[in-house]
C-alpha cells in the first residue's frame, strides 16, 4: 500500500445477531467467543492491523458491554502516535437535530451518523468492514487494487453456491471486474457466467474513495424511501448514477506465510454455521490456520495457567484428541474428542465430550456425556448429565436445538435435579 495513501478503517459491530441466539442473549454478535481464545471481532481487527491500517473506529450499538470491555482492555496502541488508535463509537444520536431520536437505521446510516469522524481524519479512502465474519484478509492489497483501478467504490467478493446466494448481495461483473449488476438477497440469484451453480456474493467489505462516500451518504440520508443500507440502497444508487465500482476477487488476496489461494470466509450468522466453522478449526490440516506466525492473531492476553491433563489409570485417563484446548483447562480423567474448549474449563473423571464447543469457566461433573453441543460461559453441569443424546429431552430442559441437531446451553444456565 502506498505510504501516501491514508486509509481510515471503520468496523460495523452493532448487529443484534438474532439468529445466533442464545449466544447473543447477553452480548453483541462480534463479541461471541470463537476458536478457544478469540472473539469474532478479533479477526477483522487483526486484518486491519496486519495490513498496516492503524486508525480504526468500531461502531457499536446492541448489547455492547462485553465487546466494549474486550476492546478497551485488550486492543490498545501506545499513546504517542495520533494516527494509531482503535476507538469504540457507540450509537449516540450525533445527528439528533437533523434526524431526531433515532439509533442507527442501517449500515449506511451508521457511517452517516459518524461522518464527522471521517472529516476529522481526512483519509483518502475509507475501508468499511463488517465485524462478524471469520476470515483473513490483507486489506492493503484490496486498497492497492482500489487505487490502481481509480474506483469510487470497491466491493470484496466471494463465490458461493447459488442455493445459498439468496442470503447475500449478488454481483455481476464485466471482464475487467467492474460492477455491471447487483441483486440484494435475490430469490433467483444470477450465476457466474460459465459456472451455473455458483454466484458472486458481496462480503459486505468496502473501500470507498472518501469524496464518493460523502456524496453517496448525503444523498441516501435525504432519500425518504431508503432503508439506509449499503446493499439495499447505496450500491444500487451508485451503480445507477455511474460511479466507478470495482469488484475485488477475494481469492486473489495474498496472506503472508500461507500457500495457495485465500478462500476461507465464513458468515457465522447462525448457530449451525458457527458450529461448523468451529469444527473447521480442529481438522488435521485446517483450511483456516490459527498457527501462521506471519499473520499473527492477537486477542486478549489473559494470564491463564497451562492446560492440564491428569490421571492415567484404567479407564480414568485425562486425554484429548483433535481438539483445541485453551489455557487453564483441566481434563481430569476425562476424554475430549473433536472439540473446542475455552479458558478454565474443568472436565471431571469418566466424562466424555465429543464434537462440542465449550466456553469459559464451564465445569463438567463426573460421568457426563456431551456431544454436538455448544455450552456457553459459567455453566456447571451436574454428574451423570447427558446432552446431545436425546434431543427431545434437551428441548424439554429449555435448551436450544438447531435443525441439524446442535444443542445450545445458554450462559449461566442453572440445572435443577429434575433437569439432569
Amino acid at each position: 500500500m502506498s505510504a501516501k495513501l491514508k486509509v481510515l478503517g471503520m468496523i460495523l459491530a452493532g448487529g443484534q445477531g438474532s439468529r445466533l441466539f442464545p449466544l447473543t442473549a447477553k452480548r453483541a454478535k462480534p463479541a461471541v467467543p470463537f476458536g478457544s481464545r478469540y472473539r469474532i471481532i478479533d479477526f477483522v481487527l487483526n486484518n486491519f492491523v496486519n495490513s498496516g491500517i492503524y486508525g480504526i473506529y468500531v461502531l457499536t450499538q446492541f448489547k455492547a458491554q462485553s465487546l466494549t470491555e474486550h476492546i478497551q482492555r485488550h486492543w490498545r496502541f501506545g499513546g504517542f502516535l495520533d494516527d494509531h488508535f482503535i476507538i469504540l463509537v457507540p450509537a449516540q444520536m450525533y445527528r439528533y437535530e437533523e434526524l431526531g431520536p433515532v439509533w442507527y437505521r442501517g449500515t449506511a446510516d451508521a457511517i452517516y451518523q459518524n461522518l464527522h469522524l471521517v472529516n476529522n481524519n481526512k483519509p483518502e479512502c475509507v475501508a468499511i468492514f463488517g465485524g462478524d465474519h471469520i476470515f483473513k484478509m490483507n486489506v492493503a492489497h484490496m486498497v492497492e487494487y482500489h487505487n490502481d483501478t481509480r474506483a469510487d467504490l470497491t466491493i470484496a467478493a466471494y463465490p458461493v453456491p447459488v442455493a445459498e446466494a439468496s442470503r447475500f448481495g449478488v454481483l455481476q461483473v464485466d471482464d475487467q471486474w467492474r460492477l455491471v449488476g447487483f441483486q440484494e438477497k435475490p430469490k433467483d440469484p444470477t450465476p457466474i457466467p460459465g459456472r451455473p451453480d455458483w454466484a458472486l456474493a458481496s462480503m459486505g467489505n468496502y473501500v470507498f474513495r472518501t469524496e464518493a462516500l460523502l456524496e453517496l451518504l448525503e444523498y441516501d440520508s435525504r432519500d425518504t424511501a431508503s432503508s439506509h443500507d449499503f446493499g439495499k440502497d447505496v450500491i444500487p444508487h451508485a451503480l445507477k448514477e455511474g460511479y466507478r465500482i470495482q469488484v475485488y476477487d477475494f481469492k486473489r488476496n495474498p496472506i503472508p506465510g500461507q500457500d495457495g489461494p485465500n478462500t476461507y470466509w465464513r458468515d457465522v450468522g447462525t448457530l449451525d454455521a458457527y458450529f461448523e466453522a468451529s469444527m473447521d478449526l480442529i481438522q488435521v490440516t485446517p483450511e483456516f490456520d490459527l498457527f501462521n506466525p506471519e499473520w499473527p492473531l492477537r486477542t486478549a492476553n489473559y494470564f491463564s495457567p497451562p492446560a492440564k491433563f491428569v490421571h492415567e489409570a484404567g479407564n480414568r485417563i485425562g486425554q484429548s484428541f483433535n481438539s483445541l484446548i485453551a489455557g487453564g483447562c483441566i481434563i481430569s480423567g476425562a476424554t475430549v474428542r473433536e472439540s473446542v474448549l475455552s479458558r478454565r474449563v474443568r472436565i471431571n473423571s469418566y466424562s466424555l465430550v465429543e464434537r462440542s464447543v465449550i466456553f469459559d469457566e464451564v465445569e463438567i461433573g463426573r460421568n457426563v456425556k456431551i456431544r454436538n453441543a455448544i455450552i456457553d460461559k459459567n455453566v456447571k453441569i451436574p454428574p451423570g448429565t447427558e446432552i446431545g443424546y436425546d434431543l427431545e429431552a434437551d428441548r424439554a430442559r429449555g435448551f436450544t436445538v438447531t435443525a441439524s441437531g446442535i444443542v445450545v446451553v445458554s450462559k449461566s444456565f442453572r440445572f435443577t435435579p429434575a433437569l439432569v
